[in-house]
């Protein structure tokens, strides 16, 4: 391992311990676009989860929305790993304290019912290894101050992954038209950000389908009963302390993320 790479990594972890953001990664660690190294950074945090005792869930797309991409000038997906302790129950408090820039964005998730351990994988693998799928608000969060990020940043930093929220009524995939289904996420009543299926590198499926591939290119399939969050269906909402957000997906139901106001 490099000593950029090193260098990168104990940045991005001193942040998660101190609760202060540290400056982009790009240009004084990472070379601006070199997404290997950006990688080998996400995966030696991963390690170090690991050896810490943290459980491997599954994993999450990034990028997937034109909206998200256009908001940060990044024009490609990216992916990052889901551990246990990220879930948070549907409805229950969570301290934004914990977190040091947390936004929301609606979501479909895949729970798997087969391993996809292909490096070229179809919607038609997508489709049969899907056991059912859930409602879901990813919480994203950001070591990176003020949220300074090019696709090196938030790779090295677990593709920006804070918590997520998965509802708790199961839907088969043939029940849902992932591609029509509309979304919309609410603050109060009052909807903040919309979107639908298509949103999502124009089917949440596809985008299954290129993480699957992608990660069993690089040694590390999805298995049965991994979680995978798919990507936002429409613009994330920055989140207020004491606020509580619900997102209606058609066809899967509902899913809330409640914040405390947090103190001093």
């Amino acid at each position: 391992m490099s000593a950029d790479i090193k260098g990168a990594a104990a940045a991005l972890r001193q942040a998660y311990a101190s609760g202060v953001a540290c400056e982009p990664l790009r240009d004084d660690l990472l070379p601006a676009g070199d997404l290997t190294a950006a990688y080998a950074v996400q995966q030696a945090q991963v390690s170090d989860w690991l050896a810490e005792g943290r459980r491997l869930v599954g994993a999450k797309v990034g990028l997937t929305s034109r909206a998200v991409q256009e908001a940060f000038g990044v024009f490609q997906p990216d992916f990052g790993v889901l551990f246990a302790d990220m879930a948070v129950p549907d409805g229950a408090e969570i301290d934004p304290r914990t977190l040091l820039q947390p936004r929301v964005e609606a979501e479909v998730a895949f729970v798997l019912g087969r391993d996809l351990p292909y490096d070229q994988v179809t919607v038609a693998d997508v489709v049969r290894a899907t056991d059912h799928l859930l409602p879901a608000i990813e919480i994203v969060d950001s070591r990176i101050a003020n949220w300074d990020i090019s696709i090196v940043d938030t790779v090295a930093d677990n593709a920006s992954s804070g918590r997520y929220v998965l509802g708790t009524s199961p839907r088969r995939l043939g029940e849902v038209d992932l591609r029509l289904c509309g979304a919309v996420l609410e603050q109060g009543g009052e909807p903040v950000s919309v979107g639908a299926g298509a949103a999502c590198l124009g089917n949440p499926l596809h985008a299954v389908a290129w993480l699957a591939g992608t990660l069993a290119a690089n040694g590390r399939p999805l298995r049965a009963g991994d979680t995978v969050l798919s990507g936002a269906l429409g613009p994330m909402v920055a989140v207020t302390p004491g606020a509580a957000y619900e997102a209606r997906i058609s066809g899967l139901g509902s899913v809330r993320a409640c914040f405390s106001k947090g103190g001093s």
